[in-house]
């Protein structure tokens, strides 16, 4: 049984995490406008426009790494059967390889991928198995 919870556990953590980061990057142009003409939507646009962005422009993309890692490894050490920072832990680590994937492929001044990478994914992993406990 503790097989099958712990499966089910990095599964719906992933998919919980996946939700809300989605959420939040489709939420985040409707707080914060991207700058005048760039389509964020499109990746030559944004390749083009990067340097038009300003810090506010990366707390969406930021909260939704980090909270969708948070939500994720929340969930998964709370169904798992076992080892439950482990799975917790392997939530973050999976978001982790997607942001530094995302970072060669998205556009991004380095003072934000250094801040994404360091402090969004592994961190809110321990957060969250602090907070289920």
């Amino acid at each position: 049984m503790n097989i099958i919870r712990n499966i089910l556990a990095v599964i719906i953590g992933m998919a919980v995490g996946s939700v809300v980061n989605m959420a939040l990057v489709m939420l985040g142009p409707r707080v914060i406008p991207a700058p005048a003409g760039v389509d964020a939507a499109n990746a030559a646009s944004l390749a083009a426009s990067i340097h038009t962005f300003e810090p506010k422009h990366f707390v969406f993309p930021f909260l939704a790494h980090a909270l969708g890692t948070f939500a994720g490894a929340l969930v998964a050490f709370l169904i798992a059967g076992s080892h439950r920072a482990v799975f917790a832990f392997a939530i973050g680590t999976l978001f982790l390889a997607g942001g530094i994937a995302a970072s060669f492929m998205i556009p991004a001044p380095t003072w934000f991928i250094v801040l994404d990478i360091v402090v969004a994914y592994l961190p809110m992993a321990w957060l969250a198995t602090r907070v289920a406990r």
